[in-house]
């Protein structure tokens, strides 16, 4: 995969639970974090007492962070809709030439910023709450 632009990785909202996905606000810094517990397996005999892992177990999470600006009223309304209703929705968020990771996730943290000589910024940050699926580009 060649270098992509950082602007090009969306991160989407479907805040009606209708399927239909939206572009939240204009994100000026994201990222992607896949997690999983492991599960430690290992006893009195195991090679060396070195640790043993239990494959195929263990939970596995996601994590979405971004900063940046609302692009209007309309964003801006959804997010902390869904943010002060504590709800799950499904979001989106679009890896340019590499694919979709998609599914139910909460709004863990939500900030606002802003400086006396610029523009409101927010924080926001999400965290899975179900399966989260991948479809290649």
């Amino acid at each position: 995969m060649t270098a992509q632009k950082g602007k090009d990785l969306l991160v989407k909202l479907d805040a009606t639970g209708t399927g239909s996905f939206a572009t939240v606000a204009g994100l000026r810094a994201r990222a992607l974090a896949f997690n999983a517990r492991p599960v430690d397996i290992t006893h009195a005999d195991s090679a060396g007492r070195w640790r043993e892992l239990l494959e195929g177990a263990g939970v596995r999470s996601a994590a979405v962070t971004g900063r940046g600006i609302f692009r209007d009223q309309a964003s801006d309304a959804a997010v902390r809709q869904v943010f002060f209703d504590g709800a799950i929705r499904n979001w989106q968020v679009v890896i340019p030439d590499f694919g979709t990771v998609e599914g139910p996730f909460q709004i863990v943290a939500l900030e606002f910023a802003g400086e006396h000589d610029g523009e409101v910024t927010f924080d926001l940050a999400l965290e899975s709450a179900g399966e989260i699926t991948f479809a290649a580009a």
